[in-house]
């Protein structure tokens, strides 16, 4: 079968409207066991993550936003990719990739200071509130043991292998 079988042709006079948000929340753990969690101006404690760029893999994009937003530094292939939640935002699909990080290089500090003022190491018994709602389904589904209330979301668990 050649490329010129396979299209990705507009299939109606419209142009296309955003129907996802595509993100990544990244667990990050120190050798003690506790969780990295930003204090966002908005007031809501967050994990590090963000959006997946186009053309980037997910892998890619956690170690991006790390990076960008606490100044940490881990390799894509030091990122592992757990859960896919996908729940609703004002009418939009939001899907939001779960990946766990335990080795990465550097200390944190806030990176963006407009948008986190600060990150904190916390055990995961003792969780700072208000949090992020995909945090707390990130952390909800990694520790279920930990009662997070935190708003349904489908979830998918993933198995992701050699790409980044």
């Amino acid at each position: 079968m050649g490329t010129d079988t396979v299209t990705s042709r507009q299939r109606g006079d419209a142009p296309s409207k955003a129907q996802a948000l595509f993100g990544v929340g990244v667990i990050v753990l120190d050798a003690d066991g506790r969780v990295l969690l930003g204090r966002h101006r908005a007031g809501t404690w967050e994990l590090p993550g963000g959006k997946v760029d186009p053309g980037e893999g997910v892998r890619s994009a956690a170690a991006r936003e790390l990076h960008e937003e606490t100044g940490l530094h881990a390799e894509p292939d030091d990122v592992r990719v757990f859960t896919m939640l996908h729940d609703d935002l004002d009418g939009l699909h939001r899907i939001t990739m779960a990946a766990l990080v335990t080795r990465y290089r550097g200390t944190p500090y806030a990176a963006e200071p407009e948008l986190v003022g600060a990150w904190e190491w916390h055990h995961p018994t003792a969780l700072p509130g208000p949090l992020f709602t995909p945090s707390a389904q990130i952390l909800a589904v990694w520790r279920p043991e930990l009662e997070i209330a935190a708003p349904a979301a489908h979830r998918l668990d993933v198995l992701c292998v050699g790409t980044t």
